[in-house]
């Protein structure tokens, strides 16, 4: 075919070499208001420097690079002895390490921690998602470990480390180490308090036995696992060690990987324990108790999580139709596109700003804001996630066919929408929990009210909804099969309350107008016509300014 004939007009050029961080409105401003002001320039440079490393071609080709090579189970070695090794790419480690010295397992005692933490796994789980959960895993680990305090001194200082070291050896002769969990298994899945494992006490104070299985253990080559097993005096919490001080293999049998949906960067595995040595972490038939605020902070993870791909999904789509023209102008400035694009936004712009604001309770640590997290977690979590995977499809949708092909980067981000969802328990098992915590911590929606309080008055259509909240509140009758009803107006009640006092004001109208005032389609896009749509898009633009 003649040259001429392939001529290439009217394509967006790709979207990278710019700060993901500082192109991020909605992120930056919120970690200027939840920062004190000595930290901010410290954290900025960070951040800043991890924007543009993510948004780079090189680490869009690392995200690439592990997502098109999974990784890959050695059971055996050539002579036949077990080894139950996971080969990853090199870009996986390369992303990881990266991460890791970029302070994302680094929270709990550094000053702002967790919102510095929250900013940069925002930004870098834009690079490419299936690593964090690693990431998440380690960081969560430690209130957990911090029941033992022995344990804690041996293992947090490598846990908050800054360096990343891959293979398998004692963790005591390694920079820094990576922790896993292990609780669902084949009969019981998220309802733990079933598990099968066994957990036989040894002579030496704190050592155990397990044998069993788990159903989902996520990253096996992570250097240690919590695991909960049934010990003589019920379910605890263990901590297993892949490599034992001596330098020995701990054991630990992966069976096989799951080959699942999306996330294919990361290992999941079935694994069985036979005679396995594991450390108890707190008291016997304590384990629930023990791991919930592991669980809690790997909850919040999965709505930074969310809230990331959602932030990528609606770059990729303003940048895209920025650049892209059809019936004769460009498609940012069409009427209609402008309205789906501006739902988009102010769906991530919520997602963001909650995210930050739950991670901003944690750095506080108060009374009152850890029972606010009680509530907020679990009710983020739900509603979050849920909103990932068909947020991210209507992006895709704006890049038409250019975004159904794998070079465009949007499937990838589709295929790991729905597993926030799903990771750490599921939408019911979140709907669930608000409920316990309403029927038995009245201190946790004291404090969520408190929260969407302090925004009476600014908004109709906010106080209009959180009075028939309270109505629903007040009627606990049923109040199972209407949970998921009623955590969805707690989380739309929160974002609205939030984006009230801190967005601007062409973004907190159209948010309540739509999500709170009812003035909303079935779909995207579907936005009433009379709002600033333009500002909203032009807020959400990923370029620097």
């Amino acid at each position: 075919m003649a040259a001429t004939t392939h001529t290439v007009s009217n394509q967006s050029p790709p979207l990278r070499g710019y700060d993901v961080f500082t192109a991020d409105r909605a992120l930056t401003e919120a970690v200027d208001r939840h920062l004190p002001p000595q930290l901010l320039d410290d954290a900025r440079e960070e951040l800043v420097r991890l924007g543009r490393s993510a948004g780079s071609a090189q680490a869009q080709r690392w995200g690439a690079q592990a997502n098109e090579n999974p990784p890959r189970l050695h059971t055996h070695d050539r002579y036949g002895h077990r080894v139950d090794e996971v080969e990853f790419h090199p870009a996986w480690h390369r992303l990881l390490g990266h991460a890791v010295s970029a302070g994302l397992t680094d929270a709990w005692d550094r000053p702002g921690g967790h919102v510095r933490r929250a900013a940069g796994f925002l930004v870098w789980t834009q690079a490419e998602a299936g690593h964090g959960c690693p990431l998440s895993m380690t960081h969560a680990a430690v209130p957990a470990l911090r029941t033992d305090p022995a344990t804690a001194a041996e293992w947090e200082p490598l846990l908050t480390s800054h360096v990343y070291e891959e293979g398998l050896r004692p963790a005591g002769s390694k920079g820094g180490v990576l922790l896993g969990m292990g609780m669902t298994e084949k009969q019981g899945g998220t309802d733990v308090r079933s598990n099968t494992t066994r957990a036989e006490p040894l002579s030496g104070e704190g050592e155990y036995l397990l044998t069993g299985h788990k159903w989902f253990c996520s990253a096996p080559m992570s250097d240690g696992f919590l695991v909960l097993a049934q010990a003589p005096g019920g379910l605890t919490c263990f901590l297993l060690p892949r490599v034992l001080p001596d330098g020995s293999r701990n054991g630990f049998a992966i069976q096989r990987l799951k080959d699942k949906l999306g996330n294919r960067s990361n290992a999941s595995a079935e694994v069985e324990f036979d005679g396995t040595w594991a450390r108890r972490i707190g008291e016997e038939g304590r384990g629930v108790p023990t791991i919930i605020e592991m669980v809690a902070a790997t909850r919040l993870d999965c709505v930074i999580g969310s809230a990331a791909l959602m932030r990528q999904a609606v770059a990729q789509a303003v940048h895209h139709t920025t650049y892209r023209s059809a019936f004769g102008g460009v498609l940012v400035d069409k009427p209609l596109m402008r309205n789906v694009l501006a739902d988009l936004a102010l769906e991530s712009e919520a997602a963001t700003v909650l995210a930050m604001r739950l991670a901003a309770a944690y750095d506080a640590g108060t009374e009152s804001e850890l029972a606010f997290l009680r509530i907020a977690v679990p009710a983020a979590k739900y509603w979050v996630t849920k909103r990932c995977t068909p947020m991210v499809g209507e992006a895709l949708e704006c890049l038409g066919g250019n975004g159904y092909v794998e070079e465009s980067g949007m499937p990838r981000l589709l295929r790991e929408a729905p597993l926030n969802s799903i990771w750490e328990g599921s939408g019911n098992v979140q709907a669930l929990d608000v409920l316990r915590a309403l029927q038995r911590e009245p201190a946790a929606l004291n404090a969520f009210l408190s929260e969407v309080g302090r925004a009476r008055g600014a908004d109709h259509r906010l106080d209009r909804a959180i009075r028939d909240l309270l109505t629903e509140l007040a009627d606990l009758q049923g109040i199972e099969a209407r949970a998921r009803r009623l955590v969805e107006r707690m989380a739309l009640v929160l974002q609205g309350s939030l984006l009230v006092r801190w967005a601007p004001p062409e973004v907190a109208d159209a948010f309540c107008a739509s999500r709170l005032g009812r003035d909303w389609g079935s779909a995207f896009g579907t936005l009433p016509h009379t709002l600033d749509l333009a500002s909203v898009v032009e807020r959400a633009r990923p370029v620097e300014r």
